[in-house]
């Protein structure tokens, strides 16, 4: 939690920044990260299944947003949580 605030505030446009493709981009890993784990302990869960294909599509959609306006942007939130691409 406490790396993910510091993702966030580093990732952040200005102070009270809530909602740019970049911070989205971060939360929604973050609840990924969570949503995988549950379904590690919990494989026949069919319905945490869907939520997180439906969170990995809306980030993956937000990450092609940020690679076609702004690349550099784009580059730095990679970098920064270790995403592959």
């Amino acid at each position: 939690m406490e790396a993910t605030a510091e993702k966030l505030t580093e990732l952040q446009l200005h102070d009270k920044d809530t909602g740019s493709s970049d911070v989205q981009i971060v939360r929604l890993t973050e609840r990924i990260v969570q949503l995988t784990d549950h379904m590690n302990e919990n494989p026949k869960d069919l319905s945490s299944r869907r939520g997180l294909l439906t969170l990995v599509a809306r980030r993956r959609k937000l990450l092609d947003y940020l690679a076609r306006t702004q690349p550099e942007r784009y580059q730095a939130i990679l970098k920064s949580l270790g995403l592959r691409r």
